[in-house]
């Protein structure tokens, strides 16, 4: 029962079980979803934030129970990771701009924050390769997609830098 109930966690109910591209759905529904609590539902950010560190924290529990007894230590089924990775960056912007954003910019701002997180969550760039490759147990799994989110902030920060550096 409680291998099941954390199957069902880690695959982010089932999506990271989709036979092709299991990491994009499993960013793709994080998208989806972060844009409910933010937009329709108009959640609290602090309530979506105890919420996204409850699942940080189980994470690395759920998925060391998942990879315990298999030799791949990064199964392409476990997506909870990119749930974690895809959140930073959207949390950060809904933070940082508050009520002064459109719904059509969200849209088009979390579409930017999907395709940059799956270009860094698959290509991965130092440290995202570091903790890929070195560390082989539920810290290495999750803590790579951190990073991936993080270069997608990071990425934006540039971008605005330059873009207010040159358009004035």
């Amino acid at each position: 029962m409680i291998k099941n109930i954390n199957t069902i966690f880690v695959t982010m109910f089932g999506l990271g079980r989709i036979p092709k591209i299991p990491g994009t759905f499993g960013s793709l529904a994080t998208v989806i979803l972060l844009y409910i609590f933010f937009h329709i539902f108009e959640l609290s950010s602090i309530l979506i934030f105890i919420f996204l560190i409850i699942i940080f924290f189980f994470s690395f529990i759920a998925v060391a129970a998942h990879i315990k007894d298999t030799s791949n230590k990064d199964p392409k089924e476990v997506v909870i990771d990119e749930f974690i990775g895809q959140s930073i960056p959207i949390y950060l912007y809904e933070i940082s701009h508050g009520s002064e954003k459109s719904s059509d910019e969200a849209i088009i701002f979390y579409g930017v924050c999907f395709i940059l997180f799956r270009f860094f969550d698959i290509f991965k760039p130092f440290p995202v390769n570091f903790f890929d490759k070195k560390f082989k147990n539920s810290f290495g799994v999750i803590m790579d997609d951190v990073c991936a989110g993080f270069y997608v902030v990071l990425s934006l920060i540039c971008f605005m830098i330059l873009n207010n550096y040159f358009i004035k």
